[in-house]
């Protein structure tokens, strides 16, 4: 079945997850038969979706685990008393906090607006470049 990317993006807020739901949801799409090359409907379920996601679940997890691997102790310490703070848009699929929390033994907190908070920071950096000088990347400078 085909279809569009706003649909995908779609099936992914509505029903998608990263971890198992206390009660799985179902969702109707419409797109267009590949074989047949006619239009249908088709209904799925968020099981079939967090299995269409797990690859990618599974390489955020990864690198999440991959940057604790490389954290400073000082900073390492902080992360085990406040724990992971999630923002973007990664934050927003369902059960996602709840793999982390299993997966890094950590405390995993989701800011309110996760989306919002990504343009509100990047913004602060815009407005002060000058203060985050050592932290930006160099292909930034060239």
């Amino acid at each position: 079945m085909l279809i569009g990317e706003q649909t995908a993006e779609m099936i992914k807020m509505r029903i998608g997850s990263a971890w198992k739901l206390e009660k799985e949801l179902e969702l109707e799409i419409k797109g267009r038969d590949l074989v047949a090359g006619i239009p249908k409907t088709l209904k799925l379920s968020s099981a079939e979706i967090r299995e269409a996601l797990s690859e990618t679940v599974t390489q955020i997890v990864e690198a999440v685990k991959q940057a604790l691997e490389q954290t400073p102790p000082e900073l390492a310490a902080d992360i085990v008393d406040r724990g992971i703070v999630m923002t973007g848009g990664g934050a927003l699929l369902r059960g996602l906090d709840t793999l982390l929390k299993e997966q890094t033994n950590l405390p995993i907190n989701v800011v309110d607006d996760p989306l919002l908070c990504v343009v509100l920071g990047a913004g602060k950096v815009l407005d002060n470049v000058h203060l985050y000088d050592r932290i930006l990347m160099k292909s930034m400078h060239d």
